[in-house]
C-alpha cells in the first residue's frame, strides 16, 4: 500500500500492554473522509520528530491489521516511516475540516 495522508483526531491515554509495552490508539480521518484506527502505536518509543498530536495532518504507509476484524484498523508499516505534512488548527477555522467524514463509521465503532 502506498503513503497515505491522516488527519490525526483521536490519541488516547497509553495502555500497558504485555506484548508491545506502552501503547496508545489513534484514529484519523483520511483525505477522502474515510475513518482509519491506527493501533498498536508505541508512541513513546518514536522519535520525537515522529511524535504527532491531534489535528497533525501526518502521511505514512499503513497496513491492514488483520487480527483486528474491524475493517478500519490498520498499523504503521514503519513506525520509523511518520512524516507531519500540515496542522489543522481548530479554533475557528471550519475551512480547513474535511468536507465529510465519512459514512462509513458505521457499527464498528459503536
Amino acid at each position: 500500500m502506498g503513503r497515505e495522508k491522516v488527519l490525526i483526531t483521536v490519541k488516547t491515554y497509553p495502555t500497558l500492554s504485555r506484548k508491545h509495552g506502552e501503547l496508545v490508539c489513534t484514529a484519523g480521518v483520511r483525505e477522502d473522509g474515510s475513518w482509519v484506527r491506527l493501533y498498536p502505536i508505541p508512541f513513546r518509543l518514536l522519535d520525537y520528530k515522529d511524535r504527532y498530536q491531534k489535528f497533525d495532518w501526518i502521511e505514512t504507509r499503513l497496513v491492514r491489521n488483520t487480527k483486528d476484524p474491524r475493517p478500519e484498523t490498520f498499523h504503521l508499516a514503519d513506525t520509523a516511516d511518520i512524516q507531519q505534512v500540515g496542522r489543522m488548527e481548530n479554533r475557528g477555522n471550519c475551512a480547513a475540516r474535511p468536507p465529510k467524514c465519512g459514512d462509513d463509521a458505521g457499527s464498528s465503532w459503536l
